[in-house]
């Protein structure tokens, strides 16, 4: 697959995390390449230990629908029935290839998208559209990528058996934290207020959650030298791709406290 924009350096996104466009891209490529890698490694009806009940055919037909979805809001020409590219792939003599269409060609709609593109955005404080859309697809991507690599190891991955690196899992985070998060206004509160600290070892950006049963959940980005500083009730810690897999529900270690456990079972995403 072809990198987003091989010619150098593509336009600021307003990312806090400060991930360029060409970042996004070349994230969203490496993340389909592993992904149909792994597939293929493993084979289409391994179970997906990271997504319970799916096989590897369940997650490339998912993931290839997505991209095909993601290409038509891009396109502007938005698909009102997506399961219909979930049925196309399961019907495909090669889904794996059918699989590289779809994320060569969403990559080829993202190139070829006005900065100044009007389309659908669906998160809080999301960026411009197209590097929304860029943004969204490279880290639904890079956690389908994640289980495919846990469907051929029969467990979660480690951080380091991941091709992740810091810069690229702490925008993944800020997606989750501050994109995610804020949207849901039921099921995303404890039963009393808490405030969780996130904070990376590794990484200059922390974030500080403030939770509750009574009203949306909010998300405040911090420095280093502000986290310190945080009042929060719980701290989660470790290097950034140890978090990233941790918040995403992508990892076989236990929930560290009953605040985790609650943070697995309502709030991540799993799909």
């Amino acid at each position: 697959m072809s990198d987003l924009s091989p010619g150098g350096p593509g336009p600021a996104t307003g990312l806090a995390s400060g991930l360029t466009f060409d970042d996004l891209g070349e994230g969203l490529g490496t993340a389909s390449t592993v992904l149909r890698g792994n597939a293929g490694s493993a084979g289409l009806h391994a179970s997906v230990p990271t997504c319970p009940g799916w096989t590897v055919l369940d997650l490339v037909a998912h993931q290839g629908m997505v991209h095909r979805w993601a290409t038509s809001q891009v396109r502007g020409t938005p698909e009102g029935d997506p399961e219909r590219f979930e049925a196309e792939g399961r019907a495909a003599a090669d889904v794996l290839e059918w699989f590289d269409a779809g994320a060569t060609g969403l990559l080829q709609a993202l190139v070829d998208a006005p900065d100044d593109l009007e389309a659908l955005t669906f998160l809080h404080d999301a960026p411009a559209p197209r590097v929304f859309w860029a943004r969204r697809q490279c880290h639904e991507t890079t956690v389908h990528a994640v289980d495919a690599m846990a469907a051929r190891l029969g467990r979660a991955p480690r951080p380091e058996e991941t091709w992740l690196r810091p810069h690229l899992a702490a925008d993944g985070i800020d997606e989750l934290l501050t994109g995610f998060v804020p949207r849901r206004k039921q099921g995303a509160q404890p039963r009393r207020p808490t405030r969780v600290l996130v904070r990376p070892d590794d990484a200059s950006l922390a974030w500080l959650l403030d939770l509750a049963p009574d009203r949306p959940a909010t998300t405040t980005r911090l420095t280093d030298v502000e986290a310190l500083g945080a009042d929060a009730d719980a701290a989660w810690t470790g290097g950034t791709v140890e978090l990233f897999l941790r918040l995403w529900s992508r990892t076989d270690a236990e929930p560290a406290d009953a605040l985790e456990r609650w943070w697995r079972d309502t709030v991540s995403v799993t799909w």
